[in-house]
């Protein structure tokens, strides 16, 4: 069954009005992420995200109803050790259904933990979703059946940037800056190859990766950035360690171009707006000024429920597929669900979207937007009231990003 972006936008519209029912089932949801430290201001819009789509779903009986979900928090404080700690109290609570996202490195680590688990447990098995991580190892050397991502990954990103790149004539020295981790050591590596591919006269004049988390003041970044002679900056940092970043621009009246993999992020637009930096661009799966009327209506209840504004779709998908899985399979037991959800397609607010079934990667359209003050018209929609917001200004549909994958997936007989 397919769901028009049309239905699930009225579904979203009156979800305020429909009364609550009583439930047979309730299947709960492990939120293993930082709580605590300095990832926990991002993992709270998260959070709030989840926790309304779950209402949402819940109130329209997405899953049947039969079945509702519960969100159960636990807080991992972005460690793989204490990730590993806290999935072993999901298990033994008897949780089926894992979501992790702040941390591709983690995500890794959980993986391998989820394979194990599901060896020694035959009929107790778990299923790892995560909305956000991007480490592009996830979906191709490391995947698992058990294992769904709902973004994009790091590659299918930089493949669309690095395309959009090579159409700048203009640009002829770019600099690298990203954290020392899984996602930023693949950020660089990508780029690198593609535009050597793409744009051969393009020189990378920096290619810094620093420790997450760690760097308290860029400013020796940014003036290596500055002498480099630049024409733009990349980075897929996230957290503190982008509005810092950008505060150090801003302190080094740097006004190179910022490409970026994260800007819509909580604090980054805060930080933009404060800085005073309009020459901003984000590589993303959807924005919300790209279609005023569907997603207007997503964004008017979720913000006034949640305070937080709707950029990450990603935990829209994954409770909307999830749910339809469970309906499909008419059961909500891990195997079965899995099952349903390989090569599932449904209509969303960004198009169709696809769970391949060969790597669990949900193949969709990605855009190239541009921060922007609003006007009224085509930039409608600001970001943490700042007055300004992203609007698309290249669009690639899903069949272009798609990417071939290394995954040879072993499934269950």
């Amino acid at each position: 069954m397919k769901f028009k972006a049309s239905l699930i936008t009225a579904a979203v519209a009156v979800a305020g009005t429909v009364s609550s029912s009583c439930y047979a089932e309730t299947i709960k949801l492990a939120h293993i992420d930082p709580y605590s430290g300095p990832a926990a201001g991002l993992n709270s819009k998260n959070v709030a995200m989840l926790k309304f789509v779950v209402d949402l779903a819940n109130r329209q009986s997405w899953a049947g109803t039969n079945n509702t979900f519960e969100v159960v928090g636990f807080d991992n404080k972005n460690s793989a050790q204490e990730t590993l700690l806290q999935f072993k109290h999901a298990t033994d609570q008897g949780i089926n259904y894992v979501v992790q996202g702040l941390s591709s490195s983690v995500g890794l680590a959980l993986i391998e933990a989820v394979n194990r688990h599901n060896e020694r447990n035959p009929g107790k098995e778990v299923v790892y979703m995560t909305p956000v991580n991007q480490a592009t190892e996830m979906t191709n050397e490391k995947c698992s059946f058990w294992f769904f991502r709902f973004d994009a990954n790091v590659d299918m990103r930089s493949q669309a940037l690095t395309s959009y790149l090579a159409k700048n004539k203009s640009i002829k020295k770019i600099y690298l800056i990203n954290q020392n981790y899984a996602t930023g050591q693949q950020v660089s590596s990508t780029v690198k190859a593609e535009l050597k591919h793409k744009r051969p006269d393009i020189e990378i004049v920096g290619d810094d990766l620093h420790p997450m988390f760690q760097v308290k003041d860029f400013s020796p970044y940014v003036a290596k950035i500055k002498a480099s002679g630049a024409d733009a900056i990349i980075t897929s940092n996230w957290s503190g360690d982008l509005t810092l970043l950008v505060k150090a621009l801003k302190d080094s009246s740097v006004k190179t171009s910022l490409y970026t993999y994260n800007a819509s992020a909580t604090g980054i637009p805060t930080a933009l707006a404060a800085a005073g930096i309009d020459n901003v661009k984000l590589i993303t799966y959807w924005v919300a000024n790209d279609d005023l009327n569907d997603s207007m209506n997503l964004i008017k209840p979720i913000k006034a429920n949640t305070g937080h504004d709707f950029t990450a779709i990603p935990f829209f998908h994954m409770v909307r597929m999830l749910s339809q899985a469970i309906r499909d399979a008419k059961s909500n037991q891990p195997l079965a669900v899995a099952r349903a959800l390989e090569n599932m397609r449904i209509n969303s607010v960004n198009g169709e979207i696809h769970m391949r079934k060969s790597d669990h990667q949900l193949q969709q359209s990605l855009v190239i937007a541009e921060w922007t003050k609003t006007n009224g018209s085509d930039v409608k929609y600001d970001l943490e009231n700042t007055g300004w917001g992203f609007k698309t200004v290249s669009k690639f549909d899903a069949y272009v990003s798609s990417l071939p994958t290394s995954c040879q997936m072993m499934r269950p007989s």
